[in-house]
């Protein structure tokens, strides 16, 4: 059990009963295939065909907490999972980065009630309302978290603000050997949100799709707590990278123990693959990555693979062209490719013993139907492997503005691109 979450770590079963829920009629597939969304009294009783979800409720003032109990047989893998884990497959699975935020106008309308950003992010109702928001509308095979790479780091006792205009802001930078006394060990109970969000998504899509967590790695953490905010050259964490190397490889080292912790507490909670966003990697040299981020990777994947070995682990790094054969080695299940890597590139440089990831071009979902229509054909006929071992994706994540139809049409043509 997880100090102060309350959660008990599952294996073939996940029971709930302790966690309190807000009801959450919008969110909740079989009412809405019922057409009963929005009503005050529910009862209902789902069997979904990789688990049981029951959840019952009784009349109830509005606002009022429902209690919810969420208990999920594992019977089977989902699609996603499957595909990376190199069993035969009829598709590609399919998800985007980005899935969930600012180009659905259901966000929009719930972002205008809840302008913080942290608020979204760090409550539990809001976190399950937005990430199933394009699973009600698209079906992805996959649903992220609704969270960001910077979630953890108030747990880590270093705290953050997001300025609308700036970005994420951190008042305490550790520019020096002096600064590591400011390290701490992670505290889960701080994260209780996340275990509580990705137990409730478990129940609320049962098996028509896994449930991904995710985490930053350790060197794109690190830039943040080094720079204090974002940065395009990355001058002071680099220039620390060159002259006290010391005192950012136990950053670094500190980041990979406590975000292991980390990732296990998102699988104990319900997810079902983790992907590690080594957003800024693709800022180092190629030599300078194997040295300050490819280890405390393959630190965080040891780690997780001693606990959790049939959990795959998705690697992304943004402009990561010259360092796939290195991500290939650092024991991740599958390697998220950007749309500056052709995926036949891909698919021969890493081999069929590994999983791919990606990797459509964002902008083509600004193009018209028989455009997205071919870059989905293409990317899915490129990244096969013998039994499919690809999932596809953006290169990147959904750019604002993208319309929706985009999306919508995007998935439908995957789900008819059959092997």
């Amino acid at each position: 059990k997880y100090p102060g979450t309350g959660l008990e770590p599952h294996k073939q079963r996940i029971d709930h009963r302790q966690l309190n829920f807000s009801h959450r009629p919008t969110t909740l597939m079989a009412y809405a295939s019922s057409s009963v969304m929005g009503l005050e009294n529910l009862a209902a009783r789902r069997s979904l065909s990789q688990g049981v979800c029951a959840a019952v409720a009784k009349p109830r003032r509005a606002g009022a907490v429902l209690r919810r109990a969420h208990t999920i047989v594992a019977e089977g893998d989902p699609l996603l999972v499957r595909a990376i884990k190199n069993e035969k497959v009829e598709r590609a699975p399919a998800w985007m980065m980005r899935q969930a935020g600012r180009y659905q106008k259901s966000y929009r309308d719930l972002a205008l009630k809840h302008p913080d950003f942290r608020e979204r992010s760090e409550n539990t109702d809001l976190i399950v309302e937005i990430t199933l928001q394009p699973f009600l509308s698209f079906k992805p095979d996959g649903i992220i978290l609704f969270s960001d790479i910077l979630t953890p780091l108030p747990a880590l006792g270093v705290d953050f603000e997001i300025d609308d205009i700036k970005g994420p802001l951190l008042d305490n930078t550790i520019t020096s050997k002096e600064g590591l006394s400011a390290l701490r060990p992670i505290e889960l109970d701080k994260l209780h949100f996340v275990g509580e969000a990705l137990s409730t998504l478990r129940g609320e899509v049962g098996g028509a799709a896994a449930v991904l967590g995710f985490v930053g790695s350790p060197w794109t953490l690190a830039t943040y707590m080094v720079e204090g905010k974002s940065s395009r050259i990355y001058k002071t964490i680099k220039t620390m990278m060159y002259k006290d190397p010391d005192t950012l490889k136990a950053i670094l080292t500190h980041l990979a123990d406590q975000l292991t912790q980390y990732i296990r507490f998102q699988i104990d909670s319900g997810a079902q693959c983790v992907q590690i966003f080594d957003s800024w990697g693709g800022q180092l040299t190629p030599p300078d990555w194997e040295v300050f981020s490819k280890p405390y990777i393959m630190q965080m994947v040891k780690g997780v693979k001693e606990t959790h070995p049939d959990t795959p682990l998705t690697l992304y790094a943004n402009g990561s062209g010259g360092l796939l054969e290195r991500m290939a080695t650092t024991g991740v299940d599958c390697i998220g490719l950007d749309w500056s890597v052709n995926m036949a590139d891909g698919r021969a440089r890493l081999g069929d013993d590994i999983a791919l990831q990606g990797n459509v071009d964002p902008v083509v979902l600004f193009a018209d139907d028989a455009a997205i229509e071919a870059a989905v054909k293409n990317t899915v006929a490129q990244g096969k492997a013998k039994n499919g071992q690809h999932v596809l994706n953006l290169g990147h994540g959904v750019l604002v503005g993208t319309p929706e139809e985009a999306v919508g049409h995007f998935f439908e043509t995957n789900r008819n691109t059959l092997y």
